[in-house]
């Protein structure tokens, strides 16, 4: 009992600490909307999953709203591997038909979503799990892709299948759950014109989210490291006109081709 005493007060003083340094910044932002995406990679360690949630619900005990938007890119391939459903990427984005969609939204929208919820609510906080298709939170429309033939040099238009992009977001119902304390839970999975399950890149419905609710900031928490350079060391500061250029180099490739915009502007 003794040690856990001072292991409980020894956590107190460590976040006493933290509470201190970070109080001019909290004084700034209090009020404010931070939209924080949490990837895939990043929840598979449980401490690191308990620590995140105890931070979320810190920033809303100190008057910050937190919006959680989450990937799940491994667990899908994981659950997609027990199933024995074959798929694919393209430029960082999982080719998703039919029969996938379903996977994707199961896993997304289901047990990934409450673990979050769960979390945080054990952390203190009070969470609730969405999907974009939720009061059509993120109303989307098929992303268009083209790639060119590196021999005829001839652009064709790839077929993602159900993947899709934010056409609008309904900042409304974030409102209504912050009014409420409410800590929002977001899987990227959007619904179409005609009732249609789209998913989406993480990255880009944390993007599009931050913009619609005008956030002060918009937070991609992931285990990669960053860009690395020629040089194999990080980047730390990239421009607009530094991505095409990456991009064509070869630099920027796979999954970072995805996160790597065009952003929506934040507040």
């Amino acid at each position: 009992m003794a040690e856990r005493n001072i292991a409980d007060t020894k956590a107190w003083l460590r976040t006493a600490r933290v509470i201190s340094e970070a109080l001019p910044y909290m004084r700034r932002y209090a009020g404010k909307s931070f939209v924080i995406k949490y990837g895939g990679h990043a929840m598979g360690n449980a401490e690191l999953a308990r620590l995140f949630a105890r931070d979320i619900v810190l920033l809303k005990q100190v008057g910050i709203n937190p919006i959680v938007v989450h990937g799940g890119g491994p667990q899908i391939g994981q659950m997609l591997d027990r199933l024995a459903v074959q798929s694919e990427f393209v430029d960082g984005l999982r080719v998703t038909d039919a029969q996938t969609v379903e996977i994707v939204e199961m896993v997304l929208a289901g047990s990934i979503n409450k673990q979050i919820v769960t979390a945080i609510n054990e952390a203190g906080g009070t969470a609730i799990g969405i999907s974009g298709k939720d009061g059509q939170l993120i109303q989307a429309v098929k992303l268009r892709r083209t790639k060119r033939d590196p021999d005829s040099n001839i652009e064709k238009i790839l077929d993602l299948g159900f993947v899709g992009e934010p056409k609008a977001i309904d900042p409304h119902i974030l409102a209504g759950l912050e009014h409420s304390g409410m800590i929002p839970v977001i899987a990227p999975i959007g619904v179409g014109a005609n009732g249609e399950t789209y998913n989406i890149n993480a990255d880009t419905a944390a993007g599009a989210i931050a913009a619609a609710v005008g956030a002060s900031r918009l937070l991609l928490l992931t285990d990669v490291v960053g860009v690395l350079g020629a040089d194999k060391e990080v980047i730390a500061d990239i421009d607009v006109a530094d991505v095409a250029r990456l991009k064509s180099d070869g630099i920027i490739t796979g999954g970072m081709i995805t996160n790597s915009g065009p952003w929506p502007p934040i507040a």
